[in-house]
């Protein structure tokens, strides 16, 4: 599915956002969303607690959530004057702007907030995401702060989930560190809870790679990169388990055509992979070929490609496409195509 913004957010320095945010006050509208939704939320609420320091109440704080946005009901908030306290804060949650009727009386209403008001378009829904082709989201932003959450860098992940587990009393070493957010794809959220569960599982000070490979619960794109790793290990039987036990998983994963477009992901970037080692071109011609934020995950994708021909990488690309084909064109059962196209793959060899 394509994304609805036609550009690459900006990554965001969070804790330079929240020390501006405290040198400079407050600003009157702000748009926050994106899919980094534990700092989302740490923004949202550092940017509550600064607008009402004394906490919420009924008289300066109040909360709509959409996806429809009663007009008068915000302008009369915004109207509101603040009462034993400085400022006045209206939080908008999930609001469809796609769905706003009266979208020029909103934009008109928003570039008159007083002083005294701050109001914060906020979301962690996908489908509430702001499209920033719309007319209405282009005002809004032209007049208030957008802040676009995205994953951060792989140093500062390091770090919080080396922070996590000190505040626990324990020290992580880096190769489980980097695979607790690679089995999570990357969010901070996913990974507290992994956290947790692996700090009470490692015996001693110290966790380890094996506590988590032991443990840790792996996101499916995680479980693709096993399968494949194990077809180009040439261990046929373990790449079935993976499968079986992905088909069995109680999760969006466990649908074939789902599962499908995670496997063609993984085959098109071990193709990218194996051509970087035939070329010499290292791993960062495959991040940026692949649009990978991690060095780490190239690396593992080079070791990976080195089980694989490069024909065989070849075919596995085009079996894909022919069978995402066949499962939206025929009535052959689509976990049956998809186990065959495993077997396709592993042979390197073409359908009859």
């Amino acid at each position: 599915m394509a994304s609805k913004k036609t550009q690459k957010p900006e990554k965001i320095n969070v804790n330079a956002e929240v020390q501006r945010l405290r040198a400079e006050g407050p600003r009157r509208l702000y748009l926050l969303y994106g899919p980094e939704t534990y700092l989302s939320e740490f923004y949202l609420n550092k940017l509550k607690a600064v607008c009402l320091p004394d906490g919420e109440d009924s008289f300066s704080y109040r909360r709509m959530d959409g996806p429809e946005l009663d007009l008068q009901q915000l302008s009369e908030s915004i109207d509101a004057m603040p009462f034993m306290t400085e400022r006045t804060f209206i939080e908008l949650r999930d609001i469809d702007f796609g769905k706003v009727k009266q979208g020029d009386e909103l934009l008109k209403l928003l570039k008159d907030i007083p002083d005294y008001c701050t109001v914060a378009f906020y979301t962690q829904e996908e489908q509430y995401v702001p499209d920033g082709r719309l007319k209405l989201v282009k005002g809004i932003k032209a007049i208030g702060t957008e802040l676009v959450f995205t994953e951060q860098s792989q140093g500062e992940l390091i770090r919080w989930i080396a922070r996590r587990f000190e505040a626990v009393g324990k020290q992580v070493e880096m190769e489980a560190a980097q695979q607790i957010f690679f089995f999570s794809g990357g969010l901070m959220n996913n990974m507290i809870p992994e956290i947790e569960k692996i700090a009470g599982y490692a015996k001693g000070n110290r966790v380890t790679l094996s506590d988590v490979n032991a443990v840790g619960n792996r996101l499916p794109a995680a479980e693709v990169f096993d399968l494949t790793d194990y077809i180009g290990q040439k261990q046929y039987d373990r790449a079935m388990e993976v499968l079986h036990d992905l088909i069995a998983a109680d999760s969006d994963g466990s649908d074939p055509i789902a599962l499908l477009a995670l496997l063609g992901t993984q085959m098109r970037r071990l193709y990218v992979a194996r051509y970087a080692i035939d070329h010499q071109l290292g791993a960062k011609f495959v991040m940026d070929t692949c649009g990978i934020r991690y060095d780490f995950i190239a690396r593992k994708l080079i070791t990976a490609a080195h089980g694989f021909a490069p024909d065989q990488l070849r075919r596995a690309v085009e079996l894909c496409a022919e069978t995402d084909y066949q499962m939206k064109s025929s009535s052959t059962d689509d976990m049956e195509l998809l186990k065959d196209l495993i077997l396709h793959i592993a042979t390197g060899e073409k359908r009859a």
